[in-house]
């Protein structure tokens, strides 16, 4: 699969921010010069860079390149001592020729320095040389992002891996919010991410979620939500469902069944067709049926619990190298075991068949 295709495919897959994997902290500004190997020639620009610099990402060379701090060196003449191409302007579509070289300047930011190894616990579940599978407690954020820029999952990679630096997000590909618990697949090599990344793509990657919710959601109740997902005008920390007609946001679509009611709340069993911003949380909230302790989308606090009740609990893929199929379970956390007694729902969770929801 060429990086063209799998930058399209990741803009399906996640919305997901991508910037570049760390600079040395304790550094200041790095200066590297490269020349274009044979193996390189006739390659775009941003592609051959991001062969020389296999630990940043695609995306953040072509905007160092678009904000000047990439230069294409002219080349000497075979006959003369004059530099060629000293005037061309190059882009990141430009192709290159062997021979010539590039200067990069790389320059620390607020997000590369956050990019460092951290000894944070970590619950690994399955690991071969090409993937791990993670179980994430509640309140461990993911990546890192204003606000959070330690103590994250990517944090927690690069200092159980130290080749993770050399993958993209430290093989992170798809992503959970900080207050939902469960499983993810991490890559642990940039061949493993690409396959995973499209099979995501390909809906080839199953996630099975539980969920608390506030409303009478009658048992079998189901629900196929196809509602796109986008910024919430009102409320910009806020996801919210849109009219892709007047505003700008992606296609989602998320399936439901009521396992279990009780009084005013239920149980529901939730399946990912596509990994929007907060999908599950705006599209329940949507149907009438916010997630308890989410007060972010109109859910409301119980005594037992201090987070939204989302916790990803099953996940199953045919290996992307071996082809054979695997699936992974993580059982209900303590604090949503306490919270589904305290408002009276009961669920023999170790019953619920995989892919509980067929098309």
């Amino acid at each position: 699969m060429t990086h063209d295709k799998l930058s399209i495919i990741e803009s399906e897959v996640e919305d997901f921010f991508d910037p570049a994997l760390p600079l040395n902290p304790n550094e200041g500004e790095e200066v590297r010069e490269m020349e274009i190997g044979t193996a390189l020639h006739g390659k775009r620009l941003d592609m051959a860079l991001s062969e020389l610099l296999p630990e940043f990402t695609r995306s953040y060379l072509q905007r160092l390149l678009l904000d000047g701090q990439i230069q294409v060196l002219p080349m000497q003449s075979l006959f003369a001592s004059q530099a060629t191409d000293a005037e061309k302007v190059y882009k990141p579509s430009s192709k290159v020729r062997a021979g010539m070289r590039v200067r990069v300047e790389l320059k620390p930011t607020e997000q590369s320095l956050a990019f460092v190894p951290q000894d944070i616990p970590l619950q690994v579940l399955f690991e071969d040389e090409h993937l791990r599978v993670i179980n994430k407690p509640a309140g461990l954020v993911v990546h890192p992002a204003p606000g959070n820029w330690s103590g994250t999952l990517l944090n927690g990679l690069l200092h159980l891996d130290e080749q993770a630096k050399f993958v993209p997000r430290a093989g992170i590909v798809h992503r959970l919010d900080k207050d939902t618990s469960g499983l993810m697949v991490v890559a642990k090599n940039r061949e493993c991410m690409d396959r995973l990344v499209q099979m995501i793509a390909q809906r080839q990657v199953h996630r099975e979620y539980l969920a608390l919710v506030q409303g009478a959601c009658p048992v079998g109740k189901r629900m196929e939500v196809y509602q796109a997902i986008g910024r919430d005008p009102r409320n910009r920390l806020r996801m919210a469902v849109v009219d892709l007609t007047t505003q700008s946001g992606k296609s989602a679509h998320t399936s439901c069944l009521s396992l279990a009611n009780h009084a005013q709340h239920a149980l529901i069993y939730c399946q990912l067709h596509t990994g929007r911003t907060h999908q599950i949380r705006v599209h329940l909230a949507w149907q009438g049926f916010p997630l308890v302790g989410d007060t972010l989308y109109g859910g409301r606090a119980i005594e037992s619990l201090s987070r939204q009740a989302l916790h990803a609990f099953r996940l199953s893929l045919d290996h992307p190298f071996t082809g054979q199929h695997m699936s992974w379970s993580a059982p209900w956390p303590n604090d949503l075991q306490e919270a589904s007694q305290e408002l009276g729902l009961s669920y023999n969770l170790s019953s619920i068949p995989v892919d509980m929801i067929l098309d």
